[in-house]
């Protein structure tokens, strides 16, 4: 069965900004879509998304595709790298996604140790779609130029999308997010 899982930003929950229209929208498409909300939102530990992640997943398979946002992206580069050796799923798409810590202390327990891009570029069947904003106050457009070099990731760059989120410090709230739903048709079409 295909499915999709989105895996919030820092201090996200799963009614959050654009996660109720995708997991809509996919689910219009025959996907079975969770949005699991993770423990301690707003001071998260990777020891605490990282398994969470793994108890909603289950057993990865191709027919699996993984959705980030923010820090969210980082908890799904971590669960890649525990993946053996042939298990792979069918998709990953990073919005606003980073691989190192970008200033802020409540969540540099994600990054103590490098992610390992090279081993994550092996354990998707499909590849890698990384949507970022070209005026995300948090996310230099630096990590879309890191995930095309190390992950061969698809870039999408949108305009004035700022960190695609809820209301918060004067961004206007991403509601819809259609970039994920037509990647993620295009991947589960290349199976």
């Amino acid at each position: 069965m295909k499915r999709a899982i989105i895996v919030h930003c820092w201090g996200g929950y799963p009614q959050y900004c654009w996660y109720p229209w995708v997991k809509k929208e996919l689910e219009g498409k025959g996907f079975q879509v969770e949005v699991p909300a993770f423990p301690e939102t707003d001071l998260p530990k990777m020891n605490q998304w990282v398994p969470k992640l793994q108890e909603v997943v289950g057993e990865p398979d191709e027919e699996l595709f993984l959705v980030g946002h923010s820090l969210g992206c980082a908890t799904i580069m971590r669960y890649l790298e525990n993946l053996k050796e042939d298990e792979k799923v069918g998709g990953v798409f990073f919005v606003a996604g980073f691989n190192e810590n970008v200033g802020f202390d409540e969540i540099g327990n994600f990054f103590e140790t490098p992610i390992d891009l090279e081993k994550i570029k092996t354990k998707s069947k499909n590849g890698f779609v990384a949507i970022h904003s070209d005026d995300d106050p948090y996310v230099d457009l630096k990590y879309a130029d890191i995930f095309r070099e190390k992950l061969n990731a698809e870039i999408i760059i949108k305009h004035n999308a700022k960190h695609f989120s809820g209301a918060i410090e004067g961004e206007d709230s991403c509601l819809e997010l259609p970039d994920v739903v037509r990647s993620v048709d295009i991947f589960f079409t290349k199976r």
